[in-house]
């Protein structure tokens, strides 16, 4: 196994990830305990994340001094290598050019992590930082620089201590998988027997010597994280699950009908259903600001879920569709990362209706929970779809949630959706959707002024939800998709294209 320390990076659990994927277990442990994880798992190596703060500053996280003296294989990565830098004798300083975004790094040795690489070679590389490393210990040599990092990535071969600058973990690094595989297999000598059979033999088995003869409840929407969530409690505990599908009037144009049809027919699932747009829309009226709206979402979701669930006797247990990119994006579940949007799906209900809470892909990335989905048989057509937000349309609507603005948006996203279909391109792109924004523009339809609504298109690609590129759709499509929104959407004269990749932004408006 390998251990993953983490400092509060948005890209932890991105690293083990990586990890999980060539087929090598690993946990992930907080910083201010990875000292004596590492004595009590005995792992194979040791990477520790990146993370917001300087390791300069006094008040940033650190590990003991001794946890590089295990003698274990470490690899820091970013915050980590200053981490390893430091401990060892060298000097951290904020950078006089900081580097974002892509870079290109050149390799000095291809011994270790760079192996298969070729010396003098560019690879082009993710980066994310304000600070260098100013100086390196004695007797420690480059493995490779970038124009902006002379030390972009370093080695003490003999105590087998690592570090590199940017990220290998994010899609945005073509070649990190290999520069990641190198240290597990060339430094770690780590064995590839680890799979996602045996993440659900081993959560099925979890989940039943939990719940015991209980009853489990689950809230599912029918999108992959709760569907695939309601298939692994379901092949645990069997009719002893009960799943609620709540219609919060922010579902897209004819989805309630077609979720609650696939999920009863196609996977014979006990679901009850509640009509609840009312509800929403009434509490959602006047409200603009995004962090209120989720709230004033999640809040109201807890009072209907609640009310449904106080019907049906004998529930101990709580499911939920939970991700990581919804943890890691709402709370520091294990380090200090920041806080970029609280999710509807992350805390609120176990408190009021105290059940036990649980939530078995709490710790997987979007396309593994598809693959997991697989594996369990839940219909293509459910595993294929693209993401859709746990407070719906509500965060694709800028500005007040009202039945006439979420009339336009429903049928402007239902011609994206259409021509994306029509083109063949819906499973090359992870997501694609439109936003109604809060601005007028003037035009002109039928040699008339108008002063109408502008419609934002929003297509990404994308593999884990934590990075995203804007996708580039063929220009033809992007002219359809407008002519139609424009022709077929009364209130809209104008659509744009969102042409911002994440980060700096994020997939969704809101």
């Amino acid at each position: 196994m390998v251990l993953v320390v983490d400092f509060g990076s948005q890209y932890t659990q991105l690293i083990a990830r990586r990890v999980r994927e060539a087929k090598v277990y690993c946990e992930i442990r907080s910083f201010e305990c990875a000292l004596e994880a590492a004595q009590r798992l005995s792992p194979e190596g040791i990477v520790l994340s990146g993370g917001p703060a300087s390791v300069y500053e006094s008040w940033a996280p650190a590990v003991d001094r001794r946890l590089l003296n295990l003698g274990l294989p470490v690899l820091g990565i970013c915050y980590g290598m200053g981490i390893i830098n430091q401990l060892s004798g060298g000097r951290v300083s904020q950078a006089t050019r900081r580097e974002y975004g892509r870079a290109e790094l050149v390799i000095d040795d291809m011994t270790d992590l760079f192996s298969g690489f070729g010396v003098g070679q560019q690879t082009t590389v993710w980066m994310s930082h304000g600070d260098r490393m100013e100086t390196i210990p004695d007797g420690w040599h480059v493995l490779a620089h970038s124009a902006g990092s002379p030390f972009a990535a370093f080695a003490d071969g003999g105590r087998q201590l690592f570090g590199v600058q940017f990220h290998p973990e994010v899609v945005h690094t073509p070649r990190g998988r290999e520069v990641i595989e190198n240290f597990l297999f060339r430094v770690c000598r780590c064995q590839p027997d680890w799979t996602m059979g045996n993440f659900i033999e081993a959560e099925s088995e979890r989940i039943r010597a939990r719940v015991g003869d209980g009853r489990v409840l689950c809230a599912i929407s029918g999108g992959v994280d709760s569907t695939v969530t309601a298939a692994l409690v379901h092949r645990a505990v069997g009719d002893r699950l009960v799943c609620v599908f709540v219609d919060t009037g922010l579902l897209r144009s004819g989805e309630a009908d077609a979720v609650l049809r696939m999920l009863r027919e196609e996977m014979d699932l006990d679901v009850r259903a509640v009509d609840a747009a009312g509800e929403f829309l009434r509490a959602l009226a006047g409200v603009t600001d995004p962090e209120r709206k989720r709230r004033v979402i999640g809040a109201t979701f807890i009072e209907v879920f609640e009310a449904t669930a106080s019907e049906i006797p004998g529930v101990r247990f709580l499911a939920q569709g939970t991700l990581y990119p919804d943890v890691i994006e709402s709370v520091s579940c294990k380090g200090p990362a920041a806080m970029i949007k609280s999710h509807h799906n992350v805390g609120g209900l176990p408190e009021r209706m105290r059940l036990e809470l649980i939530e078995p892909l709490r710790e997987l990335f979007k396309d593994e929970v598809r693959a997991i989905g697989r594996l369990l048989g839940v219909p293509e057509v459910l595993l294929r779809q693209h993401p859709f937000p746990g407070p719906g349309l509500a965060v694709r609507l800028i500005g007040e949630v009202c039945p006439e603005r979420l009339a336009i948006l429903r049928q402007a996203d239902s011609i994206v959706l259409e021509e994306v279909n029509a083109a063949g391109l819906y499973d090359q792109i992870w997501q694609a959707f439109a936003v109604l924004l809060p601005v007028k523009t003037v035009g002109v339809m039928g040699d008339e002024r108008t002063y109408e609504n502008t419609v934002a298109v929003r297509a990404v690609e994308c593999v884990d939800g934590m990075t995203a590129d804007w996708a580039r759709m063929p220009l033809d499509v992007l002219a359809r998709m407008s002519t139609r929104i424009i022709n077929e959407v009364r209130g809209v004269n104008r659509v744009v294209y969102d042409i911002s990749s994440k980060p700096p932004a994020t997939i969704e408006w809101e």
